[in-house]
Formats: C-alpha cells, structure tokens, sequence
C-alpha cells in the first residue's frame, strides 16, 4: 500500500484526534489525542514526526486546533484531567505553536465566553503566554526573511491586537482585569519584548542571516501614535542608548527600525524619541541622519517642535537643537532652523496673536539656535540676526504685556552679545527673576550626554553682600579710629548717646495753608520747599474741604503737569495721593476736568494713563464705607511705591469677581451670626455717571499726539479696565443699567483686538457687566444682545490664545448663566403666585 504525502497524512491524523475528542470520554483515549498534537509541535527524531509533517501542521491545522479546543472548553474530558495534565496537554497547545496563531485565537476566544471559569482558564493562559517571552517570539518570527509570507489583512489583524490589548481585554474583563494587562504594565514588557526581537536580530546579522524590522517598525510606531510612547521609551530608550555607544550593529539596526516605521506615525515616534533620550548624542545614535533622508523626520524635528509646539520643555529643545548642530551633514538645518525661528520670533503678527508661552518658548529655540553657531557661520548670519534683533525687540518692546517686553530686552541683549557689534552690547534694565535667569542661562551650550534639567535651571547665584558694608565699615574704623596705644584720652567707659531717630533740621518748614503749598508747587525752585509742600499737600487738601474747592482744579492742573526735577523720593505716590484726595474732596468739578482732559491735545500717554489710574483710585476709595476721622488723614501717601494700577494683574479682577460671586451665594448656618454693620451712604452712586460717561465721549475720535482705536492700544486697554472698574463699583446704583448699555455698545466694536490686553479689558468689563447689573434688567435692557455676546464669549474660551482671556470669558458665561437662570426662576414664581 502507497504510502500517503505528508499534508494528507497529518490531515488525517489530525482529524482522528479531533473525532477522538469529540465523541470519547475515557481519559485513555483523551490523553493519547492530545499527544498526539503535542508531537507535531516537539523538535526532534524522538517526537516521531518529520520536519515536514510538523511544518504542514504548524501551517495549516495549528490554528484549527486551538479553535477546537476553545470551542471544547466546556467538555467534560477536560474537566477530568488533572491539573498537571491540563496544564501541560491542553495548555502547552497554545504556548508551544506559532505565537502568532495563538495570540488570535486566545484574543478571540476572551472576546467571545461570558464571564465564567472557562473565560478566566483562557486569561490565565494568556498571562502565560505574555510572561514566557512569546511576544518575543512573535516579533523575532517576523524578523526573519524566511518566514512564509503571510497576508496583509493577517498583519494588520495582528497588529491591532498586539497593540490594543489592554483595550480589549480591560473592555472584557472589567472590573475584573488582570494587572498585567494595564498599560503601566503590558507597555514596558511589550518594550523588554521589542529589545530582545532587536537583539536577536543583532546577532543574526553578525552570523551572516538576513532580518526584516518591517513588522517590529509597524508594532512600533502604532503604539506610539496611540499615545503610549511615554511607557515604550522610558525602558527602550535608555537601554538602546547604551547599545549603541560602541556597537555599530545595533546603531544601523535602530536607523533601519525608524526607517521602516509608516510615515504617518513618524511623528509620534520622534516626539517620543526626543523627550525620552538623555542628550542629543544618544538621539544621534539612535536615528542617525534620518532627517536627511526622510522628509516628514525633517518636518518634525526642524519645524513642528520648534515652531508649531510649545509644550516640551527646554531640554527637548536643547537636544533636537544639539542633534542637528552635532553632526558635520546637519549643519545646514540647523542654520535652516535659525532662519525661521528668528522669522517668528520677529514677527509683529506673531508677538500680538500668539500665546506668551508660545513666544518664550521660541526665545528659547532662537538662543540655543545662535549659541551653537560656530563664528563663521554667525559672519554669514550677521544680516539677518542683526535684522530679527531691531525688528523683534521693536515688535517685543511695542507690547502691554511686561513678560513680551521682558523676553525682547533678554534676547536682544544676548543677540547683541553674541555677535559683538562694533564692541558695543545692548544692555537693559529689568527684573531678574527665573524666566530671565533660564533665558540668559542658554547662551553656555550644554554638550554633557546626561539630563540637563538640573544645569539649565542652575543659575550662579550673586555673592552675599550682606555682611560685606558692615565689614568694610569695621575695618575702615578700625584704621580711622584711634589705636589703642594713643596719647588722647580714653571715654570708653561712657556709653555712646544713640541718635539713629535723629533728622536732619532743615531752615525751611512746611506750608500751613493749602494756598501757600500751591504757589510754592507753581513758582518756587527750591527743592527742600517743593518736597515740603508735596509731601504735606493730601493732608491739607484732606483737612480743608473749603479751601480745597476754591483751587482744587488748578491744584490738580499743576499735579498733573508736574515733573520729577529733583529727584523726590517717592514723588509718584506723593502727588498720585494727592490727585486722588482732590477727586474724594471735591469729586465733580475735579473729575470734569480729568476726563475732558484725557482728550486734549498735547498729553503724553504717560499723563493719560495717570488720568486713568487716579481716577480709578479714587473710586474706589469713595465707594467703600466711611472710615473713623482718626484714619481719615492717613492718605494713600503712607507707601513709598507707585500704587499699582488694577489692569496690570489679570488675578486681582479674578479674585473680585469670584468675592463678588460669593457675596451673592445664600449660605445657611447655625450658631451665632456676627453683629450687623453700620449703614453707611455710598458716596460713588451718586457720582458714578461723572466718571464714566466722559471717558466714552471722543473715543473714536484721534487726535494729533492721540489714537485710542490705533496705535495706542495701552492706553485703550488701560481705559477699558478703568471703565469696567466705573462698572463695577457701581453695583445696586440706579445708573448701573444705563452704564452697562453704554459699556457694552463700547467694548463691543473692539472684542477682537489683536492686543490681549485689549482683550482682558473688554472680558472684565462684561464680567463688570453681568455682576453689577441685576438679572432682570439684563434680560429686559439687553435682550438683544445677550445671545450674540454668548456666542463670543464661548467662542473666546475655546479659541482665544490668552490663557487669562479664556478664564474670564469662562466667568463671564457662568455669571451670564446664572443671572438669566435666576431670572426665569423668579418669573415661574410669579407667575405660579398670580
């Protein structure tokens, strides 16, 4: 009798035990059955089979073998073995095969059983699968070019559930899910899997054996783009750094993985790739020239980290920036790089329509970019770094923001520095403080392959002068004083008279009469009187209300138009003080002054804003409660400084806004309540329209030296906070509604203006607005608006750059919420009343 080919004969091997486990019940029969599958997956003459019958089954019947199986799960035969038996006959099938046939079949046999015992035998076998190293298998198999070739449809199937794991088996198994099946666990050990398929391939290139990386690559980069690139290269990376230091086959083994990762996960790869390596040396070991030869590398590391996003940190940029200067082929990208980053950091359009995070983060780029420049390559750029210089810091030094201002001084002054121009350097007066100190910190290039975010933010800090006056002073006494061997006379037994509290008796005192201090402001040039008379002025103005309305407009005109000519010591607060004790004494007439004076000809923008900012303060002062005439002469000249105008901290308006919100929130409490306050008249009511309505009378209108709707934006930002402050003072006041009216149309034309401080002021007004104004008189006196200014205001939320103009426009909307919520409540109540 012939005897049968090999795929006939394992066909029907393979089908008797198939009938065997079907129909037979006797462990007998069972247990030979499963042997016999057993012996198509031994190696070696002792299993009783040829290589070729094992092939023809692992190719062929593998899969419909772990198919019966899970579908048989529920038999009998099985639930009579034992454990040992169980484990090493049914569930050595699924981890001796193919790994990629059992990966399928145990995924879809999890997808398939309800919860039961049988489901958690199949889990069980998984984890073993998973803890063996069989991924390991698995991806080595596809490495090797002898493998049969397979279908794309099997890949990609394949692909999927390698990567989606977690998913699938969390969707399954939930609430019950095993921990290695978490991604904080199955991610690192696909990684360790991934290393050890490399390796292997390492080594089968020394021994002369051609690999394929495609599957490894794709596996690879669809991990990454579903957002755990994070867990895959914090074990890859590290470790590929160190193989690639002196092994040239694993550093063309790693070029050749990125190289054969699908373009559209590049991104994701690189993005991992840079934020997890140590330094530009090991990124330079790790992908080689790949921006060379790829373009969407190129796009990635030259342009979209660099200029599209900002959130990575300054080392991310210091080691794309050291990659590309690091390697003689690279050079000109990095030159490439610095041509655009000086463009956008440049660019007026950018520095007003980009968030302030966006633009440092560029300075940032623009800095390393000119620090690793070589000198003859900073020749060829001298044009155009001299070029970005003027035009950005114009464009930096044009800004409200003080931080954008700030940034320009900063990288001006290393610009400068760094291309030595005529000898000469730029040089600044600003606050240091931590943003500044990281700026000028980037300038000493970091070349150490090693994490550098301690030496980035390690700024030397300045020797302590503290105790070094007190030691010179010391020792000059010491060489001044008389030595202990002199001939004088010796008092040290006397105790030194302290006069540390005396001052200084000057021959002229100060004016009793507010008369007198006026001429004296007017026409004297004596310094010592000026400061006399400054100094003692709010307290008379406070002090003689009479006298004060006689001459409070002319006293104002000279305050006004008064300069600094003799260095006074704190002379802006001094006459500041003063301006506003004019407005508080004699409210109408000064304020009809102030604000017709905003307008005219021939004011600085320094002098406008001053309008503004003693305006402000003063309403403040008269809308809060009356204090005791023992506190009443202590004025707002009690501090040295300058006092800080309002608009200039965004939080400041947050906090009063959010006081104002819990003002009108209805707490219950038990226990004793506190004391009612005394009733006290508000004295900015009555007077609110003379300080609000002026200011919105000649606004469109620009002047000689003057153009609010133009390039004058501070003093339009400045004049938007002031009024929306007007506003909101003006809460319970029965001109609130026609104030909010007029603010609105006011604020209105300018909601899209490309300053942000612009934009704060207009937010804060309209939150002004919806506090201040009750919700019925919204609802009746603004109907017509409210729906358009919803839209905007959600519009700014989600889309606006500033991070503060989102927040307000955040409170706006729930401020205009609940103002209308509560009005349709109270309708429904008096409606259900009537």
């Amino acid at each position: 009798m012939e005897s049968l080919p090999p795929n006939a004969e394992v066909r029907l091997a393979v089908a008797q035990c198939f009938r065997t486990l079907s129909t037979s019940t006797d462990s007998k029969d069972i247990i030979p059955a499963l042997q016999t599958l057993h012996s198509y997956l031994d190696e070696g003459p002792e299993s009783g089979t040829t290589s070729v019958q094992r092939a023809e089954f692992k190719r062929a019947h593998f899969t419909r073998t772990l198919q019966f199986l899970v579908s048989n799960i529920q038999a009998d035969w099985l639930h009579g073995l034992t454990a040992a038996q169980r484990t090493e006959l049914w569930d050595g099938l699924f981890l001796r095969g193919p790994p990629e046939q059992a990966l399928l079949v145990l995924m879809e046999g999890i997808g398939e059983l309800r919860p039961c015992t049988n489901l958690n035998h199949l889990v069980g076998i998984t984890e073993n699968f998973l803890r063996g190293g069989r991924l390991a298998d698995l991806l080595w198999s596809f490495c090797l070019e002898a493998r049969p070739s397979d279908s794309p449809q099997l890949r990609e199937t394949l692909l999927g559930r390698i990567v989606a794991l977690p998913d699938l088996t969390a969707n399954r198994l939930h609430p019950n899910n095993r921990p290695l099946f978490l991604p904080q666990q199955y991610y690192p050990l696909l990684a360790t899997e991934m290393l050890t398929a490399l390796e292997r391939t390492c080594q089968a290139l020394k021994d002369g054996t051609d690999c394929s990386l495609t599957f490894v690559a794709q596996t690879f980069g669809k991990v990454c783009i579903q957002g755990h690139s994070g867990l895959m290269l914090s074990v890859m990376a590290p470790r590929l750094s160190v193989y690639t230091r002196s092994d040239m086959v694993w550093q063309r083994v790693c070029w050749k993985l990125l190289e054969n990762v699908p373009q559209r996960w590049v991104e994701s790869v690189l993005t991992g790739l840079v934020q997890a390596v140590s330094g530009p040396d090991a990124l330079g070991r790790i992908i080689g020239n790949l921006v060379l030869t790829n373009k969407k590398a190129q796009y990635v590391i030259t342009h979209k980290l660099l200029l599209l996003q900002y959130k990575y940190e300054t080392r991310v940029l210091r080691i794309v920036l050291g990659y590309l200067a690091a390697n003689r082929e690279r050079r000109p990208l990095l030159i490439q790089v610095l041509r655009s980053v000086s463009q956008a950091w440049a660019n007026p359009s950018a520095v007003k329509h980009t968030p302030l995070e966006q633009q440092l983060y560029v300075s940032k780029a623009l800095l390393l970019c000119v620090s690793l420049l070589k000198d003859s390559e900073l020749q060829e750029l001298r044009s155009d770094l001299l070029q970005c210089m003027l035009g950005g810091m114009q464009s930096h030094l044009d800004s409200s923001v003080v931080r954008i201002r700030r940034v320009g001084m900063v990288v001006g002054e290393c610009l400068s520095a760094r291309m030595d121009i005529s000898g000469t350097k730029l040089k600044f007066e600003y606050d240091q403080d931590e943003e500044t100190q990281e700026l000028l910190s980037l300038m000493t290039p970091i070349t150490v392959d090693e994490p550098e975010a301690e030496s980035v933010n390690r700024v030397d800090s300045p020797p302590d002068t503290n105790e070094a006056p007190s030691t010179q002073n010391v020792s000059s006494q010491n060489k001044s004083g008389p030595q202990p061997d002199s001939d004088l006379d010796s008092d040290d037994e006397l105790t030194p008279y302290n006069m540390s509290g005396d001052q200084e008796i000057s021959e002229a005192s100060p004016p009793r009469y507010l008369r007198d201090c006026l001429e004296t402001l007017i026409s004297s040039e004596d310094p010592v009187r000026v400061e006399l008379s400054l100094r003692v002025a709010e307290g008379l103005v406070r002090k003689n209300v009479f006298a004060t309305r006689e001459i409070s407009v002319q006293l104002t005109k000279v305050l006004l138009h008064m300069e600094d000519k003799y260095s006074i010591k704190g002379f802006l607060s001094l006459r500041q003080a003063t301006m506003v004790a004019l407005i508080v004494t004699d409210c109408i007439q000064v304020t009809q002054y102030l604000t017709t004076e905003f307008y005219s000809l021939n004011y600085s923008l320094r002098q406008r804003l001053d309008i503004l900012e003693v305006l402000a303060l003063a309403a403040q002062e008269l809308s809060k409660p009356i204090t005791e005439k023992g506190n009443s002469s202590i004025g707002i000249a009690a501090s040295t400084d300058l006092t800080p105008y309002p608009g200039d901290n965004p939080v400041h308006w947050r906090q009063e806004v959010e006081k104002r919100i819990q003002s009108k929130t209805k707490r219950l409490r038990k226990g004793a309540t506190q004391p009612a306050a005394k009733a006290t008249p508000n004295r900015y009511a009555p007077v609110a329209g003379h300080f609000f309505f002026p200011l919105l009378r000649n606004y469109d209108k620009p002047q000689v030296t003057f153009d609010l709707l133009g390039s004058d934006h501070l003093v339009l930002g400045r004049l938007i906070h002031t009024l929306g402050l007007f506003m909101h003072l003006a809460v319970n006041a029965p001109i609130a509604a026609q104030m909010g009216r007029a603010l609105l149309d006011f604020v209105w034309a300018v909601r899209y203006h490309a300053d942000q401080m612009v934009r704060r002021g207009v937010l804060f007004a309209v939150c002004s607005v919806f506090l201040s104004m009750n919700s019925q008189n919204l609802l009746v006196d603004l109907s017509d608006q409210l729906f358009e200014t919803r839209t905007w205001l959600a519009d700014v939320a989600e889309g606006d750059p500033d991070a503060d103009c989102r927040s307000l426009a955040i409170q706006s909307l729930v401020l205009l919420d609940k103002s209308l919520k509560k009005q349709l409540q109270d309708q429904q109540a008096l409606g259900l009343e009537t």
